[in-house]
C-alpha cells in the first residue's frame, strides 16, 4: 500500500557545480553540431578540472570533410558556457583556462546498427530502459521536492548575474525536505543551501540573510514554519568552488537532472548525447507520455517505462504503473500509447522535434518540469496528447 505520511528530500545543483559546467558544455556542443546538421551524431563527454577543460567523444556529420573546420569551434564554445556561468575565479577563468578537444569520427560500427537503410529502419543509438514520472504535487506534474530544489538554485542565480547579490558566486547545492500528511506535501522539515562567495570574511549567519528572503519568496506559502530546520553553508566559508574546488564530468548528476529519487532511473546519462541516442530522447519521451497520462485525468502518479535494443527500432516492452491512483487500468495506457505515439527513435524525435538546438538550457535545474518554449526547447513537457489517450482509453 501506497504510504500517505512521510518525509522525502530532493537536491538541485546549480549551473556552475562542476558537473553541471561539463553538461552544459557538452550539451552546446551538441547544440553547435545540430546548427550545423540537423541529425549530426554527438556523443560529447566533458573533464573539468583546475584551470582546464578536457572534451572528448564521437561526433559525425553527412559530409565528414567539414569535420575538421568545425573542430576549430570548440575552443571557443567551450569558453562561452564559463564565461555565462559566470567563472573569473584564479584557478578557473573562462579567458585563460586550458581547454584540451579530443572528439573524433563516430564509430563506424555504431553507425551501422542506428543509420537507416533500403531494407531496415533506423534503430536505438543504444539498448537500455528509460523512465517517465508525472504527479499531481505541483503545477508542473513534477515531485515537489526536486521541483522547490530547483526553483531555489535558479532564483539565486537570477540575482547573482543581475548584481543584486554582489557577492554569490556560480557554485551553489540546495535540499529540501517536505512532509507528506495524506500524499500532499504540506510543509518543509529542512532546507539545505550551500552557495559559493566572494568574501572570505562572510559567515553562514551572513550567507543565510542574502539567501534567505529568495528560498522564501520561491516555497509555497506555509511551507516554512517555525520548526523548519535551516542548514546554510553549514561547513562555514565556501570561497573556493567550482571545477577548482572539485572536479566535474557530464552525467554525474542523473537524479538531479530528472525526479529527484521520486521516481526509477534507468542510469543513462542526458547531457552531450544526440537524439538517436535513447537514453535521452525516450526518457524525454515517457516524461511526455506520463505527464500527458496524468493531465488527462488517468492517474494522479504514472510512471511509465521504455526499453529498446541497439541497432532495432521499436522498443521491446512499454510499462506504466499509476501507483494506486489510476482511474484506468494500467494495461489500458499501456495500450493507448502504443496507439497514440510512434516510439522508435525517429518517431519520437519526429513528434518531439528534437533534432534542434534546444540542449544547452536543459543542462541545469532540470530537464523536466520547464515550461515548453516557442522554438521547441522543453517539447517533451507539452500536454497535446491528452484528446488522443483519452479517446484510446
Amino acid at each position: 500500500m501506497t504510504r500517505k505520511d512521510y518525509i522525502f528530500t530532493s537536491e538541485s545543483v546549480s549551473e556552475g557545480h562542476p558537473d553541471k559546467v561539463c553538461d552544459r558544455i557538452s550539451d552546446a556542443v551538441l547544440d553547435a553540431f545540430l546548427t550545423e546538421e540537423p541529425e549530426a551524431r554527438v556523443a560529447c563527454e566533458t573533464f573539468a578540472t583546475t584551470n582546464r577543460v578536457v572534451i572528448g567523444g564521437e561526433v559525425g556529420l553527412s559530409d565528414q570533410s567539414k569535420l575538421a573546420t568545425f573542430m576549430d569551434q570548440i575552443d571557443g564554445i567551450a569558453r562561452a558556457c564559463i564565461k555565462d556561468i559566470g567563472y573569473e575565479q584564479k584557478q578557473f577563468h573562462h579567458a585563460h583556462c586550458e581547454v584540451t578537444n579530443l572528439l573524433h569520427q563516430q564509430s563506424a560500427h555504431i553507425a551501422q546498427g542506428v543509420n537507416a537503410s533500403k531494407d531496415k529502419e533506423e534503430g536505438a543509438g543504444d539498448q537500455g530502459i528509460m523512465f517517465g514520472y508525472a504527479t499531481t504535487e505541483t503545477d508542473a506534474l513534477m515531485p515537489a521536492p526536486i521541483q522547490y530544489a530547483h526553483a531555489v538554485l535558479r532564483r539565486l542565480a537570477e540575482v547573482r548575474k543581475s548584481g543584486q547579490e554582489p557577492t554569490l558566486r556560480p557554485d551553489a547545492k540546495s535540499q529540501i525536505s517536505l512532509r507528506y500528511a495524506n500524499g500532499i506535501p504540506v510543509e518543509a522539515t529542512s532546507i539545505v543551501l550551500s552557495t559559493q562567495h566572494s568574501d572570505a570574511g562572510q559567515t553562514s549567519a551572513d550567507i543565510r540573510d542574502i539567501v534567505e528572503p529568495y528560498i522564501r519568496e520561491v516555497l509555497p506559502e506555509g511551507f516554512i514554519t517555525a520548526n523548519t530546520e535551516w542548514w546554510v553553508n553549514p561547513t562555514g566559508t565556501f570561497v573556493i568552488g567550482g571545477p577548482d574546488g572539485d572536479a566535474g564530468l557530464t552525467g554525474r548528476k542523473i537524479i538531479v537532472d530528472t525526479y529527484g529519487g521520486a521516481a526509477p532511473h534507468g542510469g543513462g546519462a542526458f547531457s552531450g548525447k544526440d537524439p538517436t541516442k535513447v537514453d535521452r530522447s525516450a526518457a524525454y519521451a515517457a516524461r511526455y507520455l506520463a505527464k500527458n497520462v496524468v493531465a488527462a485525468g488517468m492517474a494522479e502518479r504514472c510512471t511509465i517505462q521504455l526499453s529498446y535494443a541497439i541497432g532495432v527500432a521499436k522498443p521491446l516492452s512499454i510499462y506504466a504503473e499509476t501507483h494506486g491512483t489510476g482511474e484506468v487500468s494500467p494495461e489500458a495506457i499501456e495500450k493507448a500509447i502504443g496507439a497514440v505515439m510512434d516510439l522508435t527513435p525517429r518517431g519520437i524525435r519526429e513528434r518531439l522535434g528534437l533534432n534542434r538546438p534546444i540542449y544547452a538550457r536543459t543542462a541545469a535545474y532540470g530537464h523536466f518540469g520547464r515550461a515548453p518554449s516557442d522554438d521547441g526547447g522543453f517539447s517533451w513537457e507539452r500536454t497535446d496528447l491528452v484528446e488522443a489517450l483519452r479517446k484510446e482509453v
